[in-house]
């Protein structure tokens, strides 16, 4: 009797485990889009710190990261069944805040945050351990957004499941996309010392010469490559922010909505059109307000 019920308890555990990789599955494809968005705009932001200090840098990140999936995680499953509205609002909020980041960056205003001198005058530059902070300060605030995002539509292919599953699903979904995009972030930001130990190596074989070119192409390769990125990281935010706001607001849904639909399968341009249009305005709106607001705040 005791057998028979350890072999049915595993027997479930297998079931659920099954079902939880089967509905990961679909949700890494929901959301590989986003995936990519979060991996672009991580690596542009713990560019630009000490060589010594890239990996200790992505390293403080990824904690962060994973504290954030440890409040994202409970507190996307608690709304979701006590305040679904709540997700969409809060989603929107998250969207302005990347619109915002996005646009300070584009204007390369420097942070709000930053210590000012007295009127009239300009900031002490940073030291290099200050730089550093602030980039993990931003990073984590930014994989914030992004992760609840995610979090959010995981959450939706699961809405259906029984409790488990989607806590299942939400766990092995916060572990591979942090430990994903990471561990790719760790391997971008080191390609020039991997070009480097090309370079070193000794020998006069034919294959010496072809590791020494390698490590040649990777190291012209690799700052463009980061410059790259940082370009590309500034635009996923204004599009993922931008698309946020175009999903939450039925108005604007349905506008650019109607205007993809005539083009057929090329409609996803509007769409990301309509995200990026959306994203500008919305950075724009939200800078410009903030940056009053300091205004006021230090005349007070």
């Amino acid at each position: 009797m005791a057998g028979a019920s350890l072999l049915a308890l595993l027997d479930d555990i297998a079931t659920l485990l099954d079902d939880v990789a089967a509905m990961t599955k679909a949700a890494a494809a929901k959301t590989s889009g986003v995936l990519g968005d979060d991996l672009a705009v991580n690596a542009e932001q713990v560019s630009g710190v000490r060589a010594n200090r890239e990996l200790p840098v992505v390293w403080a990140v990824a904690k962060g990261s994973f504290v954030n999936k440890l409040i994202l995680v409970p507190s996307a499953l608690a709304i979701s069944a006590l305040a679904s509205w709540a997700v969409t609002a809060l989603l929107m909020v998250g969207g302005a805040f990347l619109c915002f980041e996005a646009m300070e960056k584009l204007l390369h205003k420097a942070p709000l945050d930053e210590p000012e001198g007295e009127a009239g005058q300009t900031a002490p530059e940073e030291t290099v351990e200050e730089l550093e902070r602030r980039k993990i300060r931003g990073a984590i605030r930014t994989d914030f957004i992004l992760s609840a995002e995610i979090i959010v539509i995981t959450l939706g292919t699961v809405a259906h499941a029984t409790f488990s599953r989607q806590l299942g699903v939400l766990a092995a979904m916060a572990v591979l996309m942090t430990v994903g995009v990471y561990g790719v972030v760790a391997g971008i930001v080191k390609l020039d010392d991997v070009g480097l130990g090309l370079i070193a190596r000794r020998g006069e074989g034919f294959g010496t010469r072809v590791a020494h070119r390698a490590g040649r192409l990777l190291l012209a390769f690799a700052p463009w490559m980061m410059k790259g990125l940082s370009v590309a990281g500034m635009v996923a935010m204004f599009l993922v922010g931008g698309g946020l706001l175009v999903h939450g607001i039925p108005v604007l849904h349905h506008a650019v909505e109607a205007a993809s639909a005539p083009l057929g399968g090329f409609g996803w341009v509007v769409g990301i059109a309509g995200s990026a249009v959306v994203g500008l305005v919305t950075g724009a709106i939200v800078l410009a307000a903030v940056a009053g607001f300091s205004r006021l705040r230090r005349r007070a």
